[in-house]
């Protein structure tokens, strides 16, 4: 038996299209619903037929929904959630698919008093955004996170597990706050560091005019890839988590300070003991398939 049998999914960029299109392969007597507050995207949307219905408004999206998926940025899922208050079913599930899940649980309990919420993410995306950008497969070995209230509805919450991993997902249920902690090493941190190098990068123009972009190495073309992430979801995420990212932050100020000290006294075992526990750590992720173990990252050459 399928976990939903209608489903609304508000916000359809990257994310929320991916959804449509892994339900329709997935799960295809499923009756799909969006909605997105931009009217060029509805329009868009409604052209891809990712969904059966396209709405104007958002209530009109819920209105007969049983599980309702947010897909929006972190710092709109307040305002998101109570404009759809009213409309909402009583015993529908409402959950997302924010990046940080302590200050978007709160943000929904404010709005949604007596709601059932089971927040969610799914741990997979690309740099690119829109309606177009998102494809079926975009969740298959992926992790989703599932980060139940603590006085949450069991029931509720594996069935929106289940609803992940008919989507391809592998499922692993977590405390909000420690998924905000892991999140913001495995996952924040490494944007925040990729939005500065590259911000550096372009601050020193005499270097960015030419060389720079003419012999941009794979390492610094991967961070140009991760910066291009949208900059409204990840501004939200970053002051959303902030407690994590900033905990965070300070870890990895220290750490880099101790590299800066081994280059500057040629303490070349620090240097090699490092490298040599990061590369184990590299070929861990390979070995669980969560990366291509292809040469350069699986890039295409001629």
């Amino acid at each position: 038996m399928l976990p939903f049998s209608r489903v609304s999914i508000i916000g359809l960029g990257l994310i929320g299209s991916s959804v449509a299109r892994a339900v329709r392969q997935q799960m295809p007597t499923v009756r799909l619903t969006g909605h997105d507050a931009d009217a060029d995207v509805r329009v868009r949307a409604d052209a891809l037929g990712i969904v059966d219905d396209v709405t104007d408004t958002l209530g009109a999206a819920v209105t007969d929904a049983e599980l309702v998926i947010l897909c929006v940025p972190v710092g709109a899922m307040g305002a998101v959630a109570a404009e759809m208050a009213a409309d909402l079913p009583i015993e529908a599930v409402v959950s997302d698919v924010g990046s940080c899940k302590a200050e978007v649980i709160r943000a929904l309990t404010a709005a949604l008093p007596g709601a059932t919420i089971v927040p969610a993410h799914p741990v997979a995306g690309t740099e690119q955004s829109g309606p177009e950008a998102g494809f079926a497969s975009l969740f298959n070995r992926r992790w989703c996170i599932v980060t139940p209230l603590p006085d949450g509805d069991p029931v509720a919450t594996e069935r929106v597990a289940e609803f992940w991993r008919r989507l391809g997902s592998m499922v692993e249920i977590m405390a909000p706050d420690h998924h905000d902690r892991v999140l913001a090493v495995t996952s924040h941190l490494p944007h925040l560091i990729a939005y500065t190098i590259v911000g550096t990068a372009n601050d020193l123009a005499e270097v960015t005019q030419s060389e720079v972009i003419k012999f941009s190495a794979g390492g610094f073309r991967d961070f140009t890839r991760i910066a291009a992430s949208d900059p409204t979801m990840w501004r939200d995420v970053f002051l959303a988590n902030k407690e994590a990212v900033l905990e965070m932050l300070q870890r990895f100020s220290e750490d880099l300070s101790h590299l800066q000290r081994a280059i500057r006294w040629d303490d070349g075992d620090t240097l090699h003991d490092l490298f040599s526990r990061t590369r184990t750590i590299r070929r861990s992720i390979v070995d669980q398939g969560q990366d291509d173990a292809a040469a350069d990252f699986g890039r295409k050459h001629d």
